[in-house]
């Protein structure tokens, strides 16, 4: 766990396990004072004493008056931490739901691991949505910033924040051109796109991938008029890696291992951060935990070394925890 959830004492020490060691410091309250005061409950609750008369005011959390004092009963901060603390609680069909992006390693990984993890896989912005609704536990998510620098965090500081939600590196992978094998177009970069023999699929809105290329685009100064799109839009890479096989689209955007996968030919572009953004209230199920453990095995590495295109040197890291 250590691997995941970072070492001890690091200023930027994980949430995830924060609410499991609030609650066993909690346990030790039997034998402490019936009250805590402020500077006791902000200390036990881990906040600034500031925060804690911000909540009074709210009358956020539980507490009592004798006289100006204020008092918080540590059986009344301990069930407000289970209700509050952890973030969004997936509903019944969603408590062990994976929504998000498609990528083939997740999907390997989610079956053989054995996890009991379903998947409803809709696109990288469909699945914050759902986790935000808490219609799953999790959601796989690779967007890019406006500039291309990073993925996944900006988006989690607008859907997510004040959610318990946390997001943790599930690979970096190669993300290209899938081409016909050996190229008969002789496609090698965003601008051959907008030639007039070439046809492009486009993914879903919803997808990471569709966000990818409209970023590409601008980033090349590629006129969107200009390209030439297939008449329908692919809901996953194996769609669209399907049609390119057929003839009826000559490119689309996808990862180097779908093009693996399909015996397709791939144009690299970008490396992208694929994060796992996970509900704090849920990392510690038996799925999402039997999930990660079956992810630092030495099979799940070399699969991944096997399908190409994956980088696992930051798996498990937390590259945003959500502050609240």
């Amino acid at each position: 766990m250590a691997a995941i959830l970072g070492a001890p004492g690091r200023r930027e020490a994980c949430k995830i396990c924060d609410h499991a060691e609030i609650l066993q410091t909690m346990e030790k309250l039997q034998t402490s004072p019936a009250l805590l005061n402020v500077r006791e409950a902000a200390a036990w609750l881990r906040i600034g004493e500031r925060k804690v008369y911000d909540l009074v005011a709210k009358g956020a959390i539980p507490h009592t008056r004798a006289g100006a004092k204020l008092l918080f009963s540590p059986g009344e901060l301990e069930r407000w931490l289970t209700r509050n603390a952890a973030g969004p609680h997936a509903d019944a069909a969603g408590a062990a739901t994976v929504a998000g992006s498609i990528d083939p390693l997740f999907e390997w990984a989610v079956r053989e691991g054995r996890s009991g993890l379903a998947l409803l896989t809709q696109g990288s912005l469909d699945g914050v949505e759902r986790l935000a609704r808490g219609q799953a536990c999790a959601a796989l998510m690779h967007v890019p910033s406006a500039d291309l620098s990073d993925f996944n965090r900006h988006i989690a500081e607008e859907k997510l924040k004040g959610r318990g939600v946390a997001l943790v590196e599930w690979a970096r992978r190669e993300q290209g051109l899938v081409v016909a094998r050996g190229n008969p177009k002789r496609i090698r970069a965003i601008r051959d796109l907008a030639r007039k023999d070439v046809t492009f699929m486009l993914r879903q809105p919803s997808a990471g991938a569709r966000v990818l290329f409209e970023r590409l685009l601008e980033r090349e100064g590629v006129r969107r008029s200009s390209v030439r799109f297939h008449r329908e839009e692919a809901m996953a890479g194996s769609d669209l890696a399907a049609a390119i096989q057929g003839g009826e689209a000559d490119a689309g955007l996808a990862a180097r291992a779908q093009a693996r996968l399909a015996g397709l030919d791939f144009v690299p572009l970008v490396t992208e951060r694929i994060d796992l953004a996970v509900s704090r209230a849920r990392w510690f199920d038996p799925p999402l935990q039997a999930l990660w453990s079956f992810a630092r095995s030495r099979r799940f590495a070399a699969h991944a070394a096997a399908m190409g295109g994956y980088d696992l040197t930051g798996l498990g890291t937390v590259t945003w925890n959500d502050p609240q």
